[in-house]
């Protein structure tokens, strides 16, 4: 971070009340346990990869669902004819 920006927002610091100080240190506090978590995961999958274990890591994605159409079956429901073919 630029010397600039972090003088810039101490001064803001002196300007904040009580409260507001308090939001913004659980914030910070979470901000950095949420780095801290990211750099324990990166270390152990670069250790997965150093040892070999895995070829590459791969991360989820997380698309929506679209929108499912409805299959119109003629005759008997589904349901009914899984059971009477089980017996």
């Amino acid at each position: 971070m630029a010397l600039v920006t972090l003088k810039q927002i101490i001064k803001q610091l002196e300007t904040l009340e009580i409260a507001e100080l308090q939001q913004l240190n659980q914030m910070i506090q979470k901000y950095l346990a949420d780095k801290e978590e990211t750099a324990k995961q990166a270390a152990f999958h670069q250790a997965l990869i150093d040892s070999g274990l895995v070829k590459e890591i791969k991360h989820p994605t997380y698309e929506p669902i679209s929108e499912r159409q409805l299959i119109y079956v003629e005759g008997n429901p589904v349901s009914q004819t899984i059971i009477e073919e089980r017996r």
